[in-house]
Order: structure tokens, then sequence, then C-alpha cells
């Protein structure tokens, strides 16, 4: 994944010109969208709308629909935690109980000292749970000590990107 830069309305146009064709090509623009930019800017919609010749309510629908989509720029590291049955049968209900009280950061409750984190379903690693996705990674077998350096890790490229 490329970091995020600023929103630039030229880039934009670029990566949805590049994907128009595609078959359903409304999710992979708003997928290169969020990659480059790190959120999907209100102002892409009238232009994906046009370009696809969708209504605006069509984009803008799909949009806020799908958790994943952020519609506003990053405000510093997010962890993903699975909360699915195996991730739970092996304590991640706990360690998500341990987030909140050691790190102040309570899943899906914004960003806390640049972190948040955010409940996700499944990674497929389900004999290593719990687990975390971060930056493209998935980190198993999560126990207190693991979970504390993975926090520590995403604070620190947070406070690294400011």
């Amino acid at each position: 994944m490329a970091a995020a830069i600023p929103w630039d309305e030229a880039i934009a146009r670029e990566i949805i010109d590049s994907m128009r064709n595609l078959e359903g090509a409304l999710l992979p623009i708003l997928h290169g969208l969020q990659d480059r930019f790190g959120y999907v800017d209100a102002r892409a919609v009238a232009i994906i709308a046009r370009t696809l010749n969708l209504s605006r309510a069509e984009v803008f629908g799909t949009l806020s629909f799908y958790h994943d989509f952020k519609r506003q720029p990053p405000q510093g590291s997010t962890i993903k935690f699975c909360l699915a049955e195996a991730c739970q049968a092996r304590g991640a209900e706990k360690l998500a109980s341990w987030l909140e009280h050691k790190h102040g950061v309570k899943l899906d409750g914004g960003s806390s000292n640049g972190l948040a984190v955010e409940t996700a379903y499944c990674f497929g690693n389900c004999a290593l749970g719990p687990n975390a996705l971060y930056d493209g990674e998935i980190f198993g077998a999560l126990d207190e000590t693991r979970l504390d350096a993975l926090c520590l890790r995403a604070t620190k490229n947070a406070g690294a990107q400011s």
C-alpha cells in the first residue's frame, strides 16, 4: 500500500479513469482512492457518479455501506482486530477489554493517542487466533504482551507520519 497523500483531484481522476471500464468498477475505484489517499473524499462521489453514469446516491450508498471505507483522512494508525468466532474462542474479547483498559482504545471507538482499533471478522488465520491486521500484516497468537507490542509499533508509526 502506498503512503497516503493529501486529496488531489487530478490523481483521483486518474485512478477513476484507469478503472472505469472494469466490470463492477465502483468497488475497485473506491478501494483505489482509499489506498492512495487513506480515505475516499466526498468530492470524489460526484466524479465517480458522472464517470460511471450512476447517481450520487448510489455511489454514496456504496461508500457508506461498507465499514472499511473511510470518509475522512486517517488520524494515525489503525489496527483491525478479529472478533470472529474462532478468535473469540481463543480470548479475543478479553484482549479487547485489555486494549480499552491498558491503552484507552475502544474497538470502533475512534482514535486515541494516534491509534484506532476496528472490529474485523476473520483473516483466515483461525488456528493462530486471536488475530489482528496492521499495515497489511497479520499478527496471530496475540496475548497481552504481543498486543502491547503491536500497539506500540502502530503508535510509533503514527507519530513518525505526523
